[in-house]
């Protein structure tokens, strides 16, 4: 067997010297490789066999890493990486140590700015482009974004900026019709219109090779023919979105026909104005099982590649929320949920089908979706709106203003809070205390295991006023020997002790029980205290752990500053007990991709690392 084509990429010029037979020949190789990895790795299939021949084509016709490709949201990247000189490293995709599933600019030079969150790629691209300007450098900026990414308003606020301004840029959007889910609303059906409409391409296709005949020449005569052209262009043709905007529109096009792209690219080059190649591609592209379910596959863990089948790795916090929030609107028809797009990820798939009437799917819009639970709230129901913690923290000050300055009753369930592992720095939530527990009447709950869970949302919804958040992370991580009883304000004593007091939430809680396990053979008698209720802080428990032991740890899954061991500490402060006191948490840095016990491990919170730093403290 021959070697592959893929095994002679080792940058993008290399792309340069094949033909267009080569070129297809070369997307099938990738596309198998890319299922091969990330069968084994987890991650994002689907979203990247839709973008093979589009990142294929851009790299064919752009001189990179000279001009810059953008990449919203960045989880489509991995094509690139395999075409800019890491295909050799393409195994440690997500890996500890290895490449990230999103652009970094650490990483490669041909990743010109980190991503990970949606919406983002226009501002970023123009930001360049002008610098480019303004130093009077002569390259390409293109920003790839999917109609996904058009839900959110910062792309509006983009395309406003750079319509009027004239600065020379290329968007391409990839249009499949999805974000992580089926995308909704306007701009969607919009979309739809121009995706759909034989008329509408027919007749574009006509007017433009009739256009294109009509010979400019190159005097002043020539400024008056392209206005005469532009006319006729927008009187026999629908106007689109992006015309409006001031972009030249070209499409809709073949997104996997690689010589329609190329010639299209080569166009858009030689436009002296803000241009936008519309291409309609198909999540999952080339791979059965990816192309049937592109949900399931946009983001998933490692898999059987010949069947797509993933084991079953049972119930997690995120299911049991969507099953005890189902059952609570059976008997509340006051209860609402919104989602960000994201109604499987954040457990609301059942709620959707039960109850259509009142599930809002806003698209990836967390600020919209914020201040929407604000204005339901403010009519009297109960907005239930489940976000992932890096993703709410792009609404911090529809939160902050919005719902807590009013002290409306909106329900936050906070997933994926603390490590989320392998999608790396953009992802992890280790944030959302610090960033909610300073805001005015809000409450945070944070439960250590499924019981406390479906307690802790019973009281949210029927019986708490005002705004509440319930943190909880990604899995089914669960503590031992807790009752699952919740009592609002008031923490539980799991176990006593004589040497030291260890104050824990959430999935801190079960850490906290291996490492007193291991202090405990040591001959240290620890004592165990879980605090569901973070905000506001059983400062009467706490203050009591103090003077029981004379020492007290805390462990948490949120970064040092502005976190439930900062509250503790200047409570213990103010108090002027004397008492000694350790603090874990994640350090002030930006934490990596690898996996959860990995990264736990790496900032000292694993049970061994806390056991021996206790030991020496103690010591």
């Amino acid at each position: 067997m021959g070697k592959r084509l893929l095994d002679f990429v080792n940058s993008p010029a290399d792309l340069k010297k094949l033909n267009i037979d080569e070129l297809n020949r070369l997307c099938a190789e990738i596309r198998e490789a890319l299922v091969d990895r990330v069968s084994e790795n987890g991650g994002h299939l689907a979203s990247n066999l839709g973008v093979v021949e589009l990142t294929v084509a851009m790299h064919a016709v752009f001189d990179m890493p000279k001009d810059k490709i953008i990449f919203d949201v960045g989880h489509q990247s991995y094509v690139h990486k395999l075409l800019t000189g890491r295909r050799d490293r393409f195994d440690t995709l997500r890996k500890f140590g290895g490449i990230s599933g999103f652009p970094k600019r650490g990483e490669s030079e041909y990743d010109c700015f980190d991503t990970g969150h949606s919406s983002t790629s226009i501002s970023a691209a123009l930001g360049i482009a002008r610098a480019r300007d303004l130093a009077h450098e002569d390259y390409h900026v293109i920003a790839l974004f999917g109609d996904g990414a058009l839900t959110g308003g910062m792309m509006y606020e983009a395309m406003n900026d750079a319509g009027h301004s004239k600065t020379q840029l290329i968007l391409v959007l990839n249009d499949n019709a999805m974000s992580i889910s089926k995308n909704v609303g306007a701009v969607a059906k919009h979309l739809r219109t121009l995706r759909i409409s034989p008329a509408y391409v027919k007749s574009k296709h006509a007017v433009e090779d009739f256009l294109s005949k009509v010979p400019v020449g190159g005097n002043a005569a020539s400024k008056v023919i392209k206005t005469v052209k532009r006319g006729v262009r927008r009187t026999v043709l629908p106007t689109t979105l992006f015309d409006d905007l001031g972009f030249n529109y070209i499409g809709p096009v073949d997104g996997h026909n690689l010589q329609e792209l190329i010639s299209v690219f080569e166009r858009a080059k030689a436009e002296r104005k803000p241009v936008i190649i519309h291409a309609l591609t198909k999540k999952g592209k080339g791979y059965a099982p990816a192309e049937n379910n592109p949900s399931k596959f946009h983001g998933i863990s490692a898999f059987d590649k010949k069947t797509g089948s993933t084991p079953d790795s049972g119930e997690t916090y995120s299911d049991r929320f969507g099953k005890t929030l189902v059952a609570l609107a059976e008997k509340n028809d006051k209860i609402v949920a919104i989602t960000g797009a994201m109604p499987i990820g954040t457990g609301l798939s059942e709620f959707s089908v039960k109850f259509k009437k009142r599930f809002f799917d806003i698209g990836i819009a967390e600020q919209h979706g914020v201040t929407l639970a604000a204005g339901f709230a403010a009519a009297g129901y109960i907005p239930v709106i489940p976000l992932y913690s890096s993703f709410l923290q792009r609404a911090y000050d529809q939160t902050l203003h919005d719902v807590c300055l009013q002290n409306l009753h909106v329900v936050f369930p906070v997933d994926r809070a603390g490590i989320v592992g392998s999608d790396g720095e953009t992802h992890q939530g280790v944030y959302d205390i610090s960033y909610l527990s300073h805001m005015p009447n809000m409450t945070m709950l944070s439960p250590s295991t499924f019981a406390e869970l479906d307690n802790m949302l019973d009281y949210a919804v029927n019986k708490h006023e005002g705004p509440i958040a319930i943190r909880y992370p990604r899995g089914s991580v669960q503590a031992e020997n807790v009752s699952g009883e919740f009592e609002f304000g008031k923490s539980v004593q799991i176990s006593e002790g004589k040497d030291v007091n260890i104050i824990a939430a959430g999935r801190m809680v079960k850490r906290a029980q291996e490492a007193a396990e291991l202090l405990e053979k040591s001959g240290v008698s620890c004592g165990i205290i879980s605090m569901p209720t973070i905000k506001p802080l059983d400062k009467a428990a706490a203050v009591k752990a103090a003077m029981q032991t004379g020492r007290v740890v805390v462990i948490e899954d949120n970064v040092k500053t502005g976190g439930l061991g900062q509250m503790i500490a200047e409570l213990l402060l103010s108090k002027e007990l004397n008492c000694k006191f350790k603090h874990f948490a994640f350090p002030d840095i930006p934490i990596p991709h690898g996996s959860i016990a990995e990264l736990d491990k790496l900032c000292g919170l694993d049970a061994e690392s806390i056991y021996t730093e206790v030991i020496k403290w103690l010591k």
